[in-house]
């Protein structure tokens, strides 16, 4: 749906058109919430807590780095995190995977293969939450679950949900789903104790960055340079993320002379995707780095990035914890 998208952030004669589907949607999600509510459908409660990091809106709002950050918070408060993931267009033919830094990004999602490079903790990818974290506690003795994404995977129970929101796109027209780029209603958030917001955050929301930690090369990931080696210069930007023009944005705050490239999110790459008829470097997200390494050269780097919350966000993490996860 990658052509509906600019459809998403305006009201447009397409997504005016689409609004009857909008609410046809949005009518299936609220009955599907109250069935849930109303113990028509049934959540399955796991014997440790459950963490879920998600959003309301399609696309890249900078879940993937806060549950990094937030794992690692996890461990320094002497606990054993596990995180559970979609795994995302990964094509494995059975599941669960347990998910290594030397898996195969087209098997298990490329999100799947960052999460396990970064969060030095058990990842398993599943498309079923559920049969995932089961996999985590049967075989790693997790004594927390992270889920990254599934805000909307009822099935699971959940203790504490935390929401993501995009600070420059917001919530679009706010519209669901094909109208707009709502998964469900704005209203969802009241139900949500936690809000964090990547970029400017509004009232009862807390903000966080994206902090820039480096470049690096990546077909040999070792391999790093300062930022400040290719400020000032030209570059080809690749992404293929939920929301390209904030990764392009960032490389021009950072000095970079941007020539744009952007796919749609979780594209699959090829060699013709990132190489150029030049000798300028080509800098993309360590996303879509993972699925590039086996065929890009020495002129191929990634930025690396870590989730910076306010300092307040630990402190109501823990809080929430020790009230719903200690009782």
């Amino acid at each position: 749906m990658h052509w509906l998208e600019k459809h998403w952030y305006r009201l447009s004669p397409v997504s005016l058109t689409l609004l009857p589907v909008s609410w046809v949607y949005c009518f299936l999600m609220w009955l599907r919430g109250h069935g849930y509510r109303w113990n028509l459908l049934r959540s399955v409660k796991l014997s440790v807590p459950v963490i879920v990091v998600g959003n309301i809106t399609v696309g890249g709002t900078g879940k993937t780095p806060l549950v990094i950050w937030l794992v690692a918070f996890l461990k320094q408060k002497g606990l054993r995190p596990g995180i559970i993931t979609r795994g995302y267009q990964g094509r494995a033919k059975a599941w669960p995977q347990l998910v290594l830094p030397q898996s195969d990004p087209d098997q298990v999602g490329d999100e799947a293969v960052l999460l396990a490079r970064r969060g030095a903790c058990p990842v398993v990818a599943d498309p079923d939450r559920v049969r995932a974290a089961r996999s985590l506690l049967c075989d790693h003795g997790c004594d927390v679950i992270v889920s990254d994404d599934g805000l909307q995977h009822l099935r699971l129970a959940r203790d504490i949900e935390i929401a993501v929101i995009d600070g420059e796109r917001r919530f679009g027209n706010g519209w669901c789903l094909p109208a707009g780029p709502l998964r469900e209603p704005v209203s969802r958030l009241d139900r949500v104790p936690l809000r964090v917001t990547n970029g400017k955050a509004r009232t009862g929301e807390l903000g966080m960055e994206l902090m820039e930690t480096g470049l690096w090369r990546v077909n040999s990931p070792t391999q790093t340079v300062a930022i400040a080696e290719f400020q000032e210069r030209q570059v080809h930007a690749v992404a293929g993320i939920g929301h390209p023009l904030r990764f392009f944005a960032q490389l021009r705050r950072l000095g970079f002379d941007v020539i744009e490239h952007p796919f749609p999110d979780h594209h699959r790459f090829t060699l013709a995707d990132i190489v150029f008829d030049d000798n300028k470097p080509v800098i993309m997200t360590q996303k879509d780095a993972v699925k590039c390494e086996s065929f890009a050269g020495d002129r191929h780097w990634y930025l690396s990035v870590e989730a910076r919350p306010d300092p307040v966000f630990g402190k109501r993490v823990w809080q929430l914890f020790e009230e719903k996860c200690r009782e």
